[in-house]
């Protein structure tokens, strides 16, 4: 690749978007330099600007609420269920009882905001109900921008995530399945959202500018309007293809390890295993335990240390966004709000799971697990 004199954006990146799409069975893709970038250009071709409102899981990187704040939206969030801690359908359908329709949109009651996106998040991998938030969608002609930073390569009854006909934003930062390091993807069946994120990718030049530097290209462009600079480089999408061709090797990968901590880790009445619903395939992402805090004698926090102690490095996914400051400050949310996401964040734990981690390392993680559970059970 690097003998072929492109480094940035140029044909392995435009490769890269052909196979990812037809890898996900969609018909177009867009490949962009992180999560993030997909989702504000997803949100951007969307029509999402000032005073509008998007509808969101509170139990998520922050990265999914900002970049309505970048279009000078808001992010209003909604509880999870306490499963999967994907959003809650029922407390979403609650929550859209508070808009009306009013001036052909549907607008809030309190601030007037117009709603203007729905954006699931699967989280930890484990995919949403999609059937049921696009049916709740459409109910109220309101489009759904799909978050699936966790979700490749989940599926649902055989149907990857990324297909179910609304555009999706996937990651393929440093911890996720496929990695080009930073980098990302919007995926999407259509045409005129795909041009917009496309044109809006780099700079709002006009289309295929990178073909200025090919030796049939021209030196002559436009600027069409006021965008970004998100594209990838040719570098991180020749990374990318070559973990394309591994990703469900990598899947079953993380599949296993899960299994194996389920089978270690679920006969301990301390620990609450995650749970992978009938017709899903599980992306494992993130493994996320729940301490039953009344069977030990330690918190979360002290449970996180004597991980440390043992050398397993451990995290907490994710700090609710209505917790944060900057969204608790501008929104005046309350713990109150959320009462499932601020239930299970007090006990939750992510074990770390990779698609490299031998066997021994999982049978560490389990071992360290069970002797912090022997020393501190009540």
């Amino acid at each position: 690749m690097l003998r072929s004199g492109w480094l940035t954006t140029g044909p392995e990146a435009k490769t890269f978007e052909r196979e990812f799409a037809e890898y996900v069975g969609v018909k177009h893709a867009v490949a962009v330099n992180s999560c993030t970038a997909a989702l504000h250009l997803g949100l951007e071709a969307l029509g999402v600007g000032d005073g509008d409102e998007i509808l969101t899981s509170t139990v998520t990187f922050t990265a999914t609420a900002e970049v309505a704040e970048y279009l000078g939206a808001r992010s209003r969030f909604v509880d999870v269920e306490l499963d999967t801690l994907n959003v809650s359908v029922e407390r979403l359908r609650e929550v859209l009882r508070d808009y009306v329709r009013r001036d052909g949109a549907w607008r809030h009651r309190d601030s007037g905001g117009r709603l203007r996106a729905i954006v699931p998040v699967h989280y930890g991998g484990h995919p949403c109900d999609m059937e049921a938030i696009l049916a709740l969608a459409a109910e109220h002609g309101i489009p759904v921008l799909d978050d699936a930073a966790h979700a490749l390569p989940a599926a649902v009854s055989g149907r990857r995530i990324g297909a179910f006909g609304c555009p999706t934003a996937f990651s393929f930062y440093a911890t996720k399945t496929l990695t080009t390091g930073e980098g990302g993807m919007l995926v999407t069946d259509d045409a005129a959202l795909a041009d917009r994120a496309r044109l809006m990718s780099l700079h709002g030049i006009s289309r295929d500018a990178w073909k200025r530097y090919a030796a049939a290209g021209s030196w002559y462009y436009e600027v069409v309007d006021a965008g970004y600079k998100y594209n990838l480089t040719d570098i991180a999408a020749a990374l990318g293809r070559v973990q394309l061709r591994r990703v469900e090797q990598m899947r079953a990968r993380r599949a296993e390890i899960a299994a194996r901590y389920g089978q270690a880790l679920g006969s301990l009445p301390e620990i609450e295993v995650p749970i992978t619903r009938p017709g899903a395939a599980h992306a494992w992402h993130l493994y996320p335990v729940r301490l039953r805090l009344a069977r030990l004698r330690i918190d979360r926090g002290r449970f996180m240390e004597e991980l440390r102690v043992r050398q397993i490095g451990a995290s907490v996914h994710f700090i609710p966004l209505h917790r944060q400051p900057f969204y608790a400050r501008r929104y005046g949310y309350r713990a109150d709000d959320f009462p499932v996401a601020e239930a299970e964040y007090q006990r939750l734990v992510s074990l770390p799971i990779y698609s490299l981690m031998s066997d021994q390392d999982a049978q560490a993680v389990v071992a360290a697990v069970a002797e912090i559970v022997e020393t501190f059970r009540t």
